[in-house]
């Protein structure tokens, strides 16, 4: 909303404070700043506020604004007076306003950095989180201004704005003065006020997806008067589906004598009907979904499936039409799934809704799906249907233009019936959150990822999001390192999910293989191995092992401490007559159930050719099977709960500690192939390893000693960028980069230009012998193969020397822009970067210099800030690891000092989000210290930390 002409001309209305966010309840409401024109908004928000409250504001009786109380509170400057609103459908519900003030209270210009604060929120919308969410907002937009404390009086009797403030995180003083509780608030971020914002996110994003996949009654508006057609399609599934609301059907093409369609009540708008209806699934051409839209937000519905096309996936046009049904939409709080869905579905008994163009509602199970398409979603119903696996949930959610893969995992998190999350994902709107969320969810359940669209560059049709430019390598190190388990395809997420959802994970990487062949029992041991297991030799039953000897050596197997896992192979057995026979698989599925539930708790997978109904009677046993205390268990695992990661609400310990209690096998799932069934097992593995590195957390060092100087690197890096730094960035001087560097800890050797012979001889005499003679021109860099470097020059006749064939071979000294260095001790040249990606933040790369890097792209890398795990973990991840650590009889290098090195990059980054890139090349270890031979530093202004400011939901 512009303001009017006459606000304060010299500050433009700040429209980048205007937000939607989501309340406690799962509503949303939009946060934008109070202009000249919301006077009559004001003047109707407060006749609609009760007398207490009002009360509670003014500390005394006010019934009416009067005139001047009515420009006071619309008329600010967007510096020293402020004021912000919430708004639901136009109105407000909540106000928010600061005034700067002085020492002794009276108002007041920079440089003071006091402001007092007040709010007013209308009493039907107290406990929605109003309070909460406008003193996020408001106090990110007074640290902007140069403000760093909030100071309040109210009334001891105003518990609610009390505990507001109380609950906020910030570090506060409490006093009373005169009658009244006078509160002084630091609003500098601290790790409370993060996690308590954190906490209020998860919560209100969890219940905006549960409000849409447990509504009390749904409107299918489009629902078609013939059979056939989408809507009409939804209508009847739902109806299949047994769903446990009531149900409507609307198309204002309907005759007026229409009472019923389908058995269920027809109306031609949502007015019609006399009770609330919660879910609103739209099913009519995109020039008609505006009018739907509105029909649904004037009557109170609280969310929209829009399953219609002509969006984002059309182009420009359609994404703006796209932008403006979102704007929509959030203006009378509801949120979206969609448009271009296929639908929602949830198994729940209490619930049991399939709004979606799902012919076939799945079994109930433990599994939770999303996906961004469409075509995949079938593709993946249809998969676990015929797998027998049942799922708790599945989200379509098409242009993804609201509700996203991020909002599911806050769902999942908590949703007690979801044991196992899957995610087809083509776009991440907000790597940096998602990782955030994903390595939160991953500690208590396994997170499976597919990720589409990983080399294309762009984003899919339809996703207006911000595209990042990180390698898709990159990508996938980064879930790992926030505990996904990422896979390459859709077949493979099944594969893990299966395993995932019905089996313990394992304690260790030791494997079992029995069955009745060797040659499958051979196949199977190959793939262990090429998956990094450790097999132990296959048991082979021969062709006439019956149900009860695979029964006795899967218990054997299950009962031996030093296996971990059991993979069981199976081929149709030798009857008494010598002719091969399927078999009965259910005899065969009930003696491995038998001898699982009576063995130590460890993931079984089988592994068959041809027998008939074994896989669907292995699944049988737990596709409907009641839910279980908590998700996937950790097999031979020490009693203390892993602790919750980042952020995570206290009762994820507990139930972690619940996750422990004995259970019934779950089903055990079965494989057409050893390799599928293999891999399957190895990412449980990884999983199970980083859930027990996950439950002791690393540190992120302090480096608090003489060695760090976080102060003067902010002042040396300010008087490098300059009053007005370019936004293309700063690259630094050679010089000016060890500087940098240096004040963490981080030393360069030096580097003397050498334009002539002479002065590289009066260098290396400064330097001492020996020394080294390298060409720093771009297309030479770091290029011994090409003649660049010449290493040891003993002397200064070998410089003379060297430096005369640097010249004849490879061009004029002006060209080559020669300089000497002293030598280093020998040993392993690496690479050391960091950079700044503007939606996954900064991360920290490391691998071997040269052709392991940059030809074979080994490289690792770990989002900032690493911790001291991280950073072993980095140096230790890259293929060519070995080499660091005395390969073929060679000297272990110090990877103490690299890990040290790592972390004080990383630390430095970290600090000062101007430095976007970082290359420290090479860095020789050697077996005693190491040495920075070269570094290349580039400052710019910092992109924006959206995840550090106040909860917004985004706007593509």
């Amino acid at each position: 909303m512009e303001p009017s002409p006459e606000q304060s001309p010299h500050h433009a209305y700040p429209d980048h404070w205007e937000a939607d966010v989501v309340l406690r309840d799962g509503g949303t409401a939009r946060i934008r700043p109070i202009t000249t024109d919301d006077a009559e908004r004001l003047v109707s928000f407060y006749e609609q506020v009760s007398d207490e409250s009002k009360y509670y504001r003014f500390f005394a009786p006010y019934p009416r604004l009067s005139d001047r109380d009515v420009h006071r509170f619309t008329h600010h400057d967007y510096v020293d007076r402020v004021g912000l609103a919430v708004t639901i459908g136009g109105e407000f519900i909540g106000t928010v306003r600061y005034d700067r003030i002085n020492d002794q209270g009276r108002p007041a210009s920079a440089p003071a950095d006091e402001a007092e604060v007040a709010f007013l929120v209308q009493d039907a919308h107290q406990g929605r989180g109003v309070a909460s969410a406008l003193l996020e907002h408001i106090a990110a937009v007074a640290r902007e201004r140069g403000i760093r404390r909030f100071a309040a009086e109210v009334l001891p009797a105003n518990n609610k704005m009390i505990k507001v403030f109380r609950d906020a995180g910030y570090t506060q003083r409490r006093s009373f003065e005169d009658g009244s509780v006078h509160l002084t608030l630091d609003l500098e971020p601290t790790e409370k006020s993060l996690a308590v914002q954190r906490g209020r996110e998860q919560r209100a994003e969890a219940r905006s997806v549960q409000r849409l996949l447990a509504p009390g009654s749904v409107a299918v508006i489009g629902t078609g008067r013939t059979p056939g057609g989408v809507g009409r399609t939804v209508l009847r599934n739902l109806l299949a589906a047994g769903f446990t609301g009531r149900t409507y059907a609307v198309n204002r093409a309907f005759d007026e004598g229409l009472a019923t369609l389908d058995g269920v009540p027809a109306h031609r708008s949502l007015g019609e009907i006399d009770e609330q209806v919660d879910l609103a699934v739209i099913a009519v051409p995109a020039h008609r979904v505006p009018e739907a839209v509105a029909d649904c937000g004037e009557h109170g519905v609280q969310g929209l499936v829009v399953l219609s096309a002509g969006y984002a996936e059309r182009g420009s046009a359609g994404r703006e039409l796209q932008r403006e049904l979102v704007r929509q939409a959030r203006s009378y709080g509801m949120r979206i799934i969609g448009p271009n869905a296929f639908g929602i579905i949830n198994t729940a008994e209490s619930v049991r809704l399939n709004a979606s163009l799902a012919p076939e509602s799945p079994a109930r199970g433990r599994i939770g799906l999303f996906t961004q398409s469409g075509a995949i979603g079938i593709a993946l119903l249809s998969g676990l249907h015929r797998r027998g696996a049942g799922l708790s949930s599945f989200i379509s959610a098409g242009n993804r233009a609201d509700v996203s893969g991020n909002d599911f995992l806050q769902y999942s998190f908590e949703d007690q019936d979801t044991d196992v999350a899957l995610l087809y994902l083509e776009s991440l709107g907000n790597p940096r959150k998602f990782t955030r969320l994903a390595r939160r969810t991953a500690a208590v359940k396994p997170v499976v990822v597919v990720k589409g669209a990983r080399h294309s560059g762009t984003n899919p049709p339809g996703h207006a999001v911000p595209v990042s430019r990180i390698p898709d390598a990159t990508v996938s190190a980064l879930m790992r390192q926030a505990g996904v388990i990422r896979v390459d395809t859709v077949t493979e997420m099944v594969d893990a999910g299966l395993l995932l959802a019905g089996q313990p994970l394992p304690a260790g990487p030791r494997v079992a293989i029995l069955g009745n062949s060797e040659s499958l029992g051979l196949l199977t041991y190959d793939a262990c191995l090429a998956e990094g297991l450790r097999p132990r030799p296959p048991i082979d039953l021969t062709t006439a092992a019956s149900p009860q000897d695979f029964r006795d050596a899967l218990a054997e197997a299950l009962a031996d401490g030093t296996c971990d896992a059991v993979i069981v192979t199976a081929i149709p057995w030798v009857g008494e007559n010598g002719e091969a026979e399927t078999g009965d698989g259910e005899v065969l599925a009930a003696a491995l159930h038998g001898a699982a539930a009576k063995s130590p708790a460890k993931p079984v997978a089988v592994v068959h050719v041809e027998i008939g109904g074994l896989a669907e009677a292995l699944a049988a046993a737990s596709s409907t099977a009641a839910p279980r205390t908590r998700p996937t268990t950790l097999a031979a695992q020490p009693s203390a709960p892993p602790a919750p990661t980042e952020n995570a609400p206290q009762e994820a310990a507990a139930a972690e500690e619940a996750d422990r209690t004995e259970r019934p096998p779950g089903r055990i799932p079965a494989y057409p192939a050893a390799e599928r069934a293999v891999r399957a097992l190895a990412e449980a593995v990884k999983y199970a390893q980083w859930r027990r590195q996950a439950a002791t957390p690393g540190k992120v060092p302090e480096f608090l000693d003489e060695t760090t100087d976080e102060p003067g690197a902010a002042a040396l890096i300010d008087t490098l960028l300059g009053a007005t730094p370019d936004p293309r960035g700063h690259p630094l001087t050679h010089d000016e980069a060890r500087e940098l560097l240096g004040r963490y800890g981080i030393p360069v050797r030096p580097t003397l230009p050498a334009p002539d012979p002479e002065t590289a001889v009066a260098a290396a005499a400064r330097l001492g012998y020996p020394v080294a003679l390298k060409t720093t021109a771009p297309h030479l860099r770091h290029r011994a193969d090409l003649g660049g470097v010449r290493l040891d020059l003993a002397d200064e006749d070998a410089l003379r020397r060297a430096y005369g064939e640097f010249t004849e071979l490879l061009g004029k000294p002006a060209e080559l822009l020669p300089v000497v260095q002293s030598m280093a001790p020998r040993g392993v040249d690496t690479v050391v970067r960091a950079s700044i990606d503007a939606a996954a933040g900064a991360i920290l790369s490391f691998g071997l210099a040269g052709a392991p890097s940059e030809l074979l792209g080994d490289t690792a890398h770990r989002l900032v800030p690493a911790t001291d795990r991280d950073a072993a973990e980095l140096i230790r991840s890259i293929k060519a690891a070995p080499v660091l650590f005395g390969w073929r009889g060679s000297a272990p290098v110090d990877t103490p000092g690299l890990e040290e090195l790592l972390l004080r990059l990383s630390r430095l980054v970290d600090d000062h989000p101007e430095v976007v890139s970082v290359a420290l090349e090479p860095v020789v270890v050697a077996p005693q210290g190491l040495t920075v031979l070269g570094a290349s530093v580039r400052l710019a202004p910092p992109p924006p930390r959206g995840d550090l400011g106040p909860r917004r939901l985004p706007n593509y």
